[in-house]
C-alpha cells in the first residue's frame, strides 16, 4: 500500500509539473492578425502599442460584462409591460 501511495504521488508530481518545463511553440496556422496586419504595419513603421483599456488584467473584462448585462437587464425590464402587455392589449382591440 505505501510502494502503491508513493509510486501515485511520484506519477501525479510528474504529471502536474511537465508543463512548467516546457517551451512555447509557434503554431502551425498563425491568425490573420500575426500573419497579416502585424507583418505590415512593421512595415509600415506602426508597431504594435498598448490597448487604452486592457481587459486582459484581472476580472475587468468579466465586470464590464456583467455591468452590459444588469444594464441591459433594466432597460428590458423598464420597457417589458410596454412591449409585452399593453401591446398585446391594443392588437386584442383591433381584432
Amino acid at each position: 500500500m505505501k510502494r502503491l501511495l508513493t509510486g501515485l504521488v511520484l506519477a501525479m508530481t510528474l504529471l502536474l509539473t511537465a508543463p512548467l518545463g516546457a517551451e512555447e511553440t509557434k503554431p502551425k496556422w498563425p491568425g490573420v492578425d500575426e500573419a497579416v496586419v502585424e507583418k505590415y504595419a512593421k512595415e509600415l513603421g506602426r508597431e504594435a502599442r498598448d490597448p487604452y483599456i486592457n481587459t486582459d488584467q484581472g476580472d475587468l473584462l468579466l465586470f464590464l460584462f456583467a455591468l452590459a448585462g444588469a444594464v441591459g437587464g433594466f432597460i428590458i425590464g423598464f420597457y417589458w409591460h410596454k412591449v409585452f402587455v399593453a401591446g398585446r392589449k391594443e392588437r386584442d382591440a383591433d381584432d
